[in-house]
């Protein structure tokens, strides 16, 4: 018996902090190395502690149903996911509460007999076959596979997932359903369902309790959706060595932010030029300039190509609209470029000039569409990444497809590869956009960001991304560190409004920079009290 299970599990919420992320791999080189200086059983015997403290904390929260009528279903597989669901249902059993656990085929693994016979010991009832129906039961706990899944689920699995996944989607106000460390069918890695399923091959979880570090296939694609609410234990395993993803988190940022001193003016916080707008698409560049009004930068420009542009905008006559042969752009402290730009021979010609210059470049939209057909913008953009300057490019998954020459779904089938290769090939950092957005750097750091829902799922909110990052730039943040600042709070401002009611359905883009502001405010400049 070690110290460490003498006190009480550590359970840690994701909410603003930045947790390493750790791959199937690096997981498994963290548990052998825990596991060899550790009394046998150890690891098993503290995830089911820790997944039964998070039970029972719900449990007593829930103050619409008794203790006492609290009735808790688990299935478990043959692996060790199924030893850390027998565990749990040994602690429910001591604590009081009626459990009952479905094991349809026998656990195989040393710990996970361990945990079979620790059961059995301590009176938990054991069938092979579910019941008739779960909806007696308050809480519903998948102890099936866990990580490591190679292939999709089948027979008496799959149909538990189904039935778990009507119950979490129903959302119950008691109760719900845990996944122990992933939700079974879910790859750990990718966010993905396995072996390419629909979402009825995996189960969909109200919870997440999982073990040792985050897993990144949690927090994108899929993941977001079928973990739920997830909560990290780390079980005594210090795997801060083995990091190579980590959740977005302000620590990561926030120190890079500009001092607001009082001796300081416009100029301290840099020039922007938001370039695009072609002929009938101004919207676009004037909503990402307006963005980056709110995000703090000292002066925007908004530069558009086309003809028939307002010349001022009514509702922020601080933005300077110019046509962009009247714009130096060498003189920008930052350029962010594609919004509305459209494909013509002018726009071409636009980002050959731009990457000929040394200011920080954001690359959006229609931008990254040119870069993706033109092979002489593609390579200067790399040139520029290889020389020290990296730009920033911030595909959605189509353009990210168009960019690596591929199709949408295997971007979407890793994103984090995706993101990888992307700043490989072009030395830039990588913002991928979608579900658990994807930052990538060139030197190899992968960050995925935990903000942001469905309200964004409407037009212009990529270009109101654009505007606030390049105002970053403009304010002297470095490309991933820029990057990691607008999508965080871009996501929380997303988050935030939804929170108020103004989402998901029907929030606007235009909504979303009003809060930015706030937010950056609150959290990075607050005021000084006399």
């Amino acid at each position: 018996m070690t110290e460490a299970d003498l006190t009480p599990p550590t359970l840690i919420r994701p909410h603003n902090r930045a947790l390493p992320l750790l791959t199937l791999t690096d997981l498994r080189i963290a548990e052998s190395q825990a596991a060899a200086s550790l009394p046998q059983h150890t690891l098993m015997d503290r995830a089911g502690k820790a997944a039964a403290s998070f039970l029972l904390e719900q449990i007593t929260r829930d103050t619409s149903v008794e203790k006492s009528r609290q009735r808790v279903w688990l299935i478990a597989g043959p692996g060790n996911n199924g030893g850390d669901a027998l565990i749990l249902a040994a602690e429910l059993h001591k604590a009081g509460i009626a459990v009952e656990l479905c094991m349809p085929v026998e656990v195989k693994p040393d710990d996970a007999r361990w945990a079979l016979a620790t059961a059995r010991a301590s009176g938990v009832a054991i069938a092979t076959a579910p019941p008739a129906s779960l909806d007696g039961y308050t809480w519903l706990v998948d102890g099936m596979f866990g990580i490591g899944l190679a292939r999709p689920l089948e027979g008496v699995f799959a149909a538990t997932a189904r039935q778990f996944s009507q119950r979490a989607q129903s959302r119950p106000h008691t109760g719900g359903v845990l996944a122990l460390d992933v939700p079974s069918g879910l790859d750990s890695d990718t966010g993905t369902i396995v072996g390419d399923g629909d979402g009825d091959a995996a189960v969909r979880a109200t919870h997440t309790v999982t073990f040792i570090a985050g897993k990144p296939g949690l927090f994108t694609a899929q993941g977001r959706d079928l973990a739920g609410s997830v909560t990290v234990a780390p079980i005594g395993v210090d795997c801060s060595a083995r990091t190579a993803v980590q959740l977005n988190a302000p620590e990561l940022f926030g120190s890079f932010l500009p001092p607001r001193d009082f001796a300081t003016n416009k100029g301290t916080f840099g020039s922007l030029a938001v370039v695009g707008g072609d002929t009938g698409m101004c919207g676009a560049p004037i909503l990402a300039a307006r963005a980056a009004l709110y995000t703090g930068a000292g002066k925007v420009h908004v530069a558009l190509l086309g003809a028939g542009a307002p010349p001022y905008d009514p509702p922020h006559p601080e933005l300077m609209l110019h046509a962009v042969d009247d714009l130096p752009l060498d003189k920008m402290d930052a350029l962010a470029l594609g919004c509305g730009m459209g494909h013509g021979e002018r726009a071409t010609r636009v980002l050959h000039d731009v990457l000929q210059l040394d200011v920080p470049k954001l690359f959006d939209a229609d931008a990254l569409n040119l870069i993706s057909k033109d092979s002489t913008l593609a390579a200067a953009v790399t040139a520029r990444g290889v020389q020290g300057d990296p730009c920033v490019l911030t595909p959605h998954p189509l353009e990210a497809a168009r960019l690596l020459g591929t199709e949408v779904v295997r971007v979407q089938r890793d994103r984090l590869a995706a993101a990888r290769a992307l700043a490989a090939r072009f030395a830039s950092v990588v913002v991928l956009k979608g579900t658990g957005t994807v930052i990538a750097a060139p030197d190899g750091r992968l960050t995925i960001n935990p903000t942001g829902n469905a309200a964004l799922a409407t037009g212009g909110t990529g270009d109101v991304l654009g505007g606030m990052i390049g105002a970053l730039l403009a304010q002297h943040l470095p490309g991933y560190e820029a990057a990691l600042a607008g999508v965080y709070l871009h996501g929380l401002a997303a988050d935030t409004l939804n929170a108020q009611g103004h989402g998901p359905a029907g929030l606007t883009a235009g909504e979303l920079a009003p809060m930015v502001r706030s937010l950056l405010n609150r959290m990075f400049y607050p005021s000084v009290q006399s």
